[in-house]
């Protein structure tokens, strides 16, 4: 976890289009190019809302069966206290273990104002969410592998520790960046020097850009302008 972010570089890292993040962390070599993200079965359900940006949240969830007795699984309030011990903004990233993962939903209208009131910007599972209207009103992005009516018998089984989502695997803490490419975490030990690389890459493709654009285009200049860039 890496909270000696100014709130100019939080903000910074924020703004960046998912894209340009992912090639700005490759230039550090921090990590493999197929690792850090997840993949396309976590789909944002909000491509109009802006990036999302916050330390990871992590809850265990089950709730395809019903519980041995009773007719619910006892509510749980602990797991609040944990989000509001970790820095804002928050993500909270719910990995759904049940057998029939994405069939009942934890994040529904209730979850999702009470985590916005926790400080948390958007949540991130593998299973399922609900009351998507609600949920754009507020501005709450969810990144998601399917949409349920119901919450069925979710419950929490655990929180604070180690999750996988979409082949991501996310620790508590993590930070955590999504837009409408899709979410995926940012090495503590380089988020400090990202904005700096990714202002380099903005410009670099920017006159690439305009040369393809230009009247006076041609394969001789466009070789000559990548050519500084070349391993």
């Amino acid at each position: 976890m890496n909270t000696n972010l100014t709130s100019e570089q939080m903000e910074i890292l924020r703004r960046l289009d998912a894209c340009t993040l992912a090639n700005a962390i490759e230039t550090f070599h921090a990590r493999l190019r197929n690792e850090g993200f997840a993949d396309n079965s976590i789909r944002c359900q909000f491509p109009q809302l802006p990036s999302m940006l916050g330390y990871a949240a992590t809850v265990t969830v089950r709730g395809s069966a019903p519980p041995m007795v009773h007719s619910h699984y006892p509510d749980r309030t602990d797991w609040w206290d944990y989000i509001v011990s970790l820095p804002s903004p928050r993500v909270v990233v719910v990995q759904d273990v049940a057998s029939h993962i994405g069939l009942g939903s934890l994040l529904g209208t209730v979850h999702i104002n009470i985590l916005r009131a926790l400080g948390c910007t958007g949540a991130v599972t593998n299973g399922a969410v609900r009351d998507l209207p609600a949920a754009e009103k507020l501005g709450f992005q969810l990144f998601a592998g399917s949409v349920s009516v119901s919450h069925a018998y979710v419950h929490i089984v655990e929180f604070g520790t180690p999750v996988e989502i979409g082949g991501l695997k996310i620790q508590s803490g993590d930070l955590l960046h999504g837009d409408r490419h899709g979410v995926q975490a940012i090495p503590a030990s380089i988020a400090a020097k990202i904005p700096r690389a990714a202002a380099e890459i903005i410009a670099q493709e920017q006159a690439l850009i305009t040369l393809c654009q230009s009247k006076d285009f041609s394969l001789e200049k466009l070789r000559a302008a990548i050519a500084p860039a070349q391993p």
